[in-house]
């Protein structure tokens, strides 16, 4: 049974920062790409940032281009979002995915976390 379990979301001053990570069980991390996508209320859900299973590629979303980071650890088995500079419409749920499928679109992920809050204050 695969698990993705987030953590480190919380509440934050704009202008700070968060670190997210993902843990994942019943998979073989290192074959898998991984995303992070976001979804705050009354929004469709947003594209973050990717890596790539292979070659270390990532890219990201336009709105968090260059305030965000995307890592990952195969040994550990956990994926990790870094997000600087936060701003309060960076408020929403952070979700990480896993897939085969090289991709931003949320779809062609295969497996979902629960999510995990993210709450900037002006």
């Amino acid at each position: 049974q695969v698990q993705l379990v987030e953590s480190g979301g919380g509440l934050v001053q704009a202008g700070g920062s968060l670190r997210l990570s993902c843990a994942a069980s019943g998979l073989t991390f290192s074959n898998f790409n991984l995303g992070w996508f976001r979804q705050a209320p009354g929004k469709e859900r947003e594209f973050v940032a990717a890596s790539r299973s292979i070659g270390g590629e990532t890219f990201y979303g336009e709105s968090v281009k260059g305030r965000a980071t995307i890592s990952r650890d195969n040994g550990k088995n956990t994926v990790y979002l870094q997000m600087n500079s936060l701003k309060p419409e960076d408020t929403a749920v952070y979700s990480c995915a896993a897939g085969t499928i090289w991709s931003r679109s949320g779809v062609l992920y295969d497996y979902w976390g629960q999510g995990t809050q993210v709450t900037v204050s002006s």
